[in-house]
């Protein structure tokens, strides 16, 4: 057995991960987590027109210092860093990688779009049972979608396409104070929408279907909510459109409840709930899906198996 951990520097918050694994292909699940460590970084604000900031820069490796003294603390063999769209979408993103790298003396892997869609569908598989429909990785600064098969793989020319918008992103685009109003929301939803109307027509039919399966941060964020609003099981296996639609039916009606609910459910993720909301609704809409399936595994797990496991 191996102790091994997995940094995600992401847009909004960067994360450890501990896990003691082992090299068992045939294992649905060859690895049970030890320690997990979240701190919110906020990063994409530091992103200035374009350009991630000296700030930035000294923040991330701040918090990846203490990360890594952590893992060097709990004895681990080996900790992988990996970053995605904070550092891989603005313009001096290879500036920016290096001047962290050499504040922490530590590489840093930073994924294209195609590598996050396909590390994302790794960890979504890993002890569940996926079919035909659409992954969604509603992450900080983009939202990857990959095109399933009937066997819940990517085809060989399965459409996979990463949108450069995510929770934290419309927030700061689209939103002027806490929870979005009405035309706040509108303009997250049309901002969506424009990115998908690039994709080509094939592209946008591939990613047509009645199920989307979801991972990552913000999908977990709705599901908190519906429980502690819709008093639903805080880990359903699904969230239906009838379940969405009905947190933001209480959104409009009453926002103060809305909000003390959102601050019990998901605290670290009050001013991006609904931004993902208003973009997992907005992908169901557009992709004619009836549901979401919540996967329990994401990115993290698919990097793990994928590119620690099988070295």
């Amino acid at each position: 057995m191996a102790r091994l951990g997995v940094i995600d520097l992401g847009s909004n918050s960067v994360r450890l991960v501990i896990y003691e694994a082992r090299k068992d292909a045939a294992a649905p699940k060859p690895f049970r987590i030890l320690a997990d460590e979240k701190k919110m970084a906020g990063l994409s604000a530091y992103v200035v027109d374009g350009q991630f900031s000296t700030a930035g820069i000294e923040r991330a490796a701040a918090i990846l210092g203490d990360h890594l003294k952590i893992a060097r603390n709990l004895s681990c063999d080996r900790v992988d860093i990996f970053a995605t769209a904070v550092l891989r979408n603005c313009a001096n993103s290879a500036f920016a990688v290096a001047a962290i790298e050499e504040a922490i003396e530590h590489p840093i892997f930073l994924l294209s779009g195609e590598e996050e869609a396909d590390l994302g569908l790794a960890g979504a598989r890993i002890g569940q049972e996926l079919g035909r429909g659409t992954l969604v990785d509603i992450g900080g600064g983009s939202t990857e979608l990959t095109a399933l098969n009937e066997h819940g793989q990517r085809p060989r020319h399965g459409a996979s396409t990463s949108l450069p918008q995510g929770s934290v992103s419309s927030y700061a685009q689209f939103v002027a104070v806490i929870l979005p109003e009405t035309a706040e929301c509108r303009a997250i939803a049309e901002g969506l929408l424009s990115h998908l109307e690039r994709l080509s027509e094939q592209s946008r039919e591939q990613l047509r279907g009645e199920r989307l399966y979801g991972i990552g941060g913000s999908v977990r964020a709705v599901v908190k909510m519906q429980a502690q609003a819709l008093g639903l099981p805080a880990k359903p296996p699904l969230i239906e459109r009838a379940s969405l639609d009905a947190l933001f039916d209480l959104l409009e009606s009453d926002r103060g409840a809305f909000a003390h609910g959102a601050a019990k459910a998901c605290p670290d993720r009050v001013h991006t709930l609904v931004p993902g909301m208003v973009i997992l609704r907005t992908l169901m809409e557009a992709l004619g899906a009836g549901e979401v399936v919540v996967c329990k595994y994401g990115i993290r797990e698919g990097y793990l198996v994928k590119r620690m496991l099988k070295d």
